[in-house]
């Protein structure tokens, strides 16, 4: 006999209920001792259950014992059983009357008022009347008493909405009718807010009670449409810490939940993505379409990219060689492309060939515009991921999507469709010339086809921010390598170089990225373009880039992500001003009245960035050779007549304040004088940098105060106090580039011309060897200064006159 699912036994000899007619003595089996439900009678006239007495036969014959009556302990000569019929309609009657009672006595007990204890009998009731007599269940299921017992679920009782939630299970199971009288009104809602609501037991019985509903397809739809269900649900089946039953109850409600296509995109959209592939896989076209459109709309997660990707890529693919399908299939992509991990697998799929194909073809079956401006954003995700592109081929031809005419059909789609497309297409080409290895070809196919115009036009627009972001990033990247093809361009017209300014100095707190790309693209011109310096200093770029230089300076303006590239781009633009002071006055007059020689000089100690100490010596270095032209001379008093009769008895005149190098009136400000701004000791500590691009312009600003002309000597001695000697012959003695080798063995053959410095680096064996190294392997010029000094510390005999190098610029 079937227990009740709270593991008590219905029809035991015990129980008694008022209203419930007694249990008759011969309904009972005396080895089950409870109401029998298949009675049959051995020969001796004694009744047993028959799966009871069927068991004790079997145990005596494994236990090799004569089979005996369970009652009178009498060997039996047969063990057929006969069926009692008249007793088992009899106990059938019996039971349908007292289930008809229990069933009355139900109805008046499922009511919120009555005491729990009552409530929890006529639960258990209907529960055991439902799981063993299946005539009468036909009776359970009319619509008021199973709306009785959906009314439980409203109880304050934990125990009552618990044991109504397990018998609702038993109610509906396998009976489409209770079903639908249970989903009635906002009963599945209730269910669904157990599941997050109820103790553990509460929760694995709503689950259990749902995953029965969700067996009929017509309510799947309606259990998923209940705010919250398929999250909830999701939250279970994925859960740690839930017990096992309810783990898989949830799941096996989803999978029934499924049938709804709706409930599968829902699904998606809280993490249970499976379906929705294996839909896409394998469901009808329209259900592909479907699927594909969600995925596109659907936020995913990077791992989650890669996992569809390894899924559905082919599929999605295969999708896009259909009229009816590739939008979808196009949206589908453009999502899960945009995450590296995700875009590689795309790629060895096989992606790149169909999308090439479809964004150049041009025909009766071409792709409409919306969706070529979705394929131009899938190309651009793929390509802003680094990938070797020269290694895949795209084209018939086997063309790579760096090919010279790839690049030129690229091109050429830019000048001819509109700015969404032309702004992801140049999104494309900002990818591949991000690449080192693909630079060279993208910028052959711009240079052979003449676009740079129509690109650096794109800087003129006002109305597409993205699309002049992708223009100025594309510029910023091939300038290092068309440098002069695009000063050229700027130069010759109106409007793009002063929209360059204007981006770079617009008002904001925050840097943008194109701020920072447009600074990049300025700063890599040729530094020595007269007419483009004399254009910017025409229209007040230089003012504007101090301006934003001491507002970053001055941390009124951040921006962590652009602010290191900005700056960078900042400081080098302002350096090629000082690249002008030998050809216009303005320059000069312009370094003077904005202190430029303090503002590099602040730069040089202020940061830590080697771009910006690198540039800040440059500028450091121009503003230095031009001292000895702004030192201001003082002009002596003649000499009194006395003293012109007597000049053996006279001193030369003392005049206060000149410098001791230049032999004049110096200033930072005005004559750019590195000596007044004590910037020997700022210089001397970056030799020791380990890059040896801010060592070599630090050499090369403290050689200017060692120039022909001025007092080397003095210069010498300013150096060697600043504890500059040691540092310089380090970096003679490393030999670590050419260029620092060069510049080294120029400043030692000016220290060399010391008589004291000469007799203690004489002896020094290594700064010997250094110099013959030199002197042997230099190119000519520094062989000639190599020997020089070696003549200064007696190491090469002094046959004619000595010859007075100079550093070549």
């Amino acid at each position: 006999m079937a227990g009740s699912c709270d593991g008590s036994q219905s029809d035991q000899i015990s129980t008694f209920e008022p209203g419930i007619d007694n249990i008759y003595e011969a309904f009972i089996c005396p080895l089950t001792k409870q109401v029998m439900q298949d009675p049959v009678t051995l020969e001796n006239g004694q009744t047993f259950e028959r799966e009871a007495i069927e068991k004790w036969f079997k145990e005596c014959t494994q236990n090799g014992k004569p089979v005996l009556c369970p009652i009178t302990s009498k060997q039996l000569s047969i063990t057929d059983l006969s069926p009692s019929i008249a007793l088992r309609d009899t106990i059938e009657e019996w039971r349908a009357r007292n289930d008809c009672m229990k069933l009355d006595i139900a109805r008046q007990s499922l009511y919120l008022g009555n005491a729990e204890g009552n409530i929890l009998l006529a639960l258990k009731n209907v529960r055991d009347i439902c799981r063993n007599i299946r005539l009468i269940k036909r009776r359970v299921r009319n619509p008021q008493l199973v709306r009785l017992v959906t009314d439980m679920l409203k109880s304050n009782s934990h125990e009552v909405r618990y044991k109504a939630l397990q018998t609702l299970q038993v109610v509906v199971e396998g009976d489409e009718e209770s079903k639908a009288i249970v989903a009635e009104g906002d009963t599945v809602r209730t269910i669904v807010k157990f599941l997050s609501k109820e103790p553990p037991k509460g929760k694995e019985a709503a689950v259990s009670l749902l995953f029965e509903l969700s067996k009929s397809e017509l309510l799947c739809e309606k259990i998923g449409l209940v705010r919250g269900a398929i999250i909830l649900l999701v939250g279970l089946a994925s859960s740690k810490s839930e017990n096992v039953s309810t783990v898989e109850k949830a799941d096996r409600t989803l999978t029934n939940l499924e049938r709804s296509e709706e409930n599968v995109r829902e699904m998606a959209s809280n993490g249970r993505l499976q379906p929705l592939l294996a839909k896409l896989l394998g469901g009808s076209p329209e259900t592909k379409v479907s699927m594909a459109s969600y995925l596109g709309e659907l936020a995913l997660n990077n791992d989650v990219k890669v996992v569809v990707a390894q899924t559905v890529g082919s599929c999605l693919i295969d999708l896009m060689g259909s009229r009816d399908m590739r939008g979808a299939a196009l949206g589908a992509l453009n999502k899960i492309s945009s995450f590296e991990g995700s875009a590689k697998v795309l790629i060895r799929t096989g992606l790149l060939p169909p999308l090439i194909k479809d964004l150049f073809y041009v025909g009766p079956n071409q792709l409409p515009i919306r969706l070529k401006e979705v394929s131009a954003t899938i190309l651009a995700n793929i390509v802003n991921i680094g990938y070797d592109f020269d290694k895949v081929p795209v084209g018939p031809h086997h063309q790579t999507l760096v090919s010279e005419d790839i690049i030129e059909n690229l091109l050429l789609l830019i000048s001819n469709t509109g700015p969404e497309i032309q702004g992801k297409l140049l999104e494309v080409l900002v990818g591949l010339t991000s690449c080192p290895n693909s630079v060279i070809n993208i910028v052959s196919a711009i240079r052979n086809s003449g676009a740079i115009i129509s690109l650096v036009q794109f800087v003129e627009v006002h109305d597409n921010d993205d699309l002049r972001l992708a223009a100025i990033k594309l510029l910023h990247n091939i300038s290092p390598h068309m440098s002069e093809e695009l000063a050229k361009v700027l130069r010759g017209t109106v409007g793009q170089l002063t929209n360059l300014v204007a981006i770079i100095s617009e008002s904001t707190t925050t840097i943008t990225e194109d701020q920072a790309a447009a600074a990049g693209l300025l700063a890599e011109l040729p530094e020595r373009d007269w007419g483009l310096t004399q254009r910017l200093l025409g229209d007040g770029a230089f003012e504007k880039i101090i301006s934003k230089i001491v507002l970053i300076r001055q941390g009124e303006i951040r921006g962590k992500r652009f602010e290191r590239t900005f700056l960078d781009g900042l400081v080098k633009i302002l350096t090629r001003i000082t690249f002008a002071l030998t050809k216009e006055r303005q320059a000069i007059s312009f370094c003077r009245e904005n202190n430029l020689a303090s503002v590099f000089l602040d730069l040089l100690q202020s940061y830590s960035q080697d771009n910006i100490q690198m540039a800040s010596a440059i500028a450091l270095e121009n503003l230095s050779l031009e001292t000895k032209n702004l030192t201001m001379i003082p002009e002596l008093p003649p000499p009194s007549y006395c003293l012109s009769i007597f000049s053996c008895l006279s001193k030369p005149p003392v005049v206060l304040g000149m410098c001791k190098i230049h032999q004049g009136i110096c200033s930072l400000r005005d004559s750019f004088c590195l000596v007044e701004g004590q910037a020997v000791d700022k210089l001397v500590d970056l030799l020791d940098h380990e890059n040896d691009k801010v060592v070599g312009p630090a050499l090369a600003a403290l050689s200017t105060l060692l120039e022909d002309g001025l007092e080397v000597e003095n210069a010498v001695r300013l150096i060697v106090e600043a504890d500059g000697l040691t540092p310089i012959l380090n970096v003679l003695l490393e030999n670590r580039t050419e260029n620092l080798r060069i510049r080294a063995v120029w400043i030692v053959e000016r220290i060399l011309r010391i008589e004291d410095f000469a007799r203690e680096l004489g002896e020094e064996q290594n700064v010997t060897a250094a110099l013959i190294d030199a002197f042997q392997n230099a190119d000519f010029r520094t062989k000639q200064i190599a020997e020089s000094a070696l003549r200064h510390i007696d190491k090469i005999p002094n046959f004619s006159g000595i010859f007075a190098p100079t550093l070549a610029k």
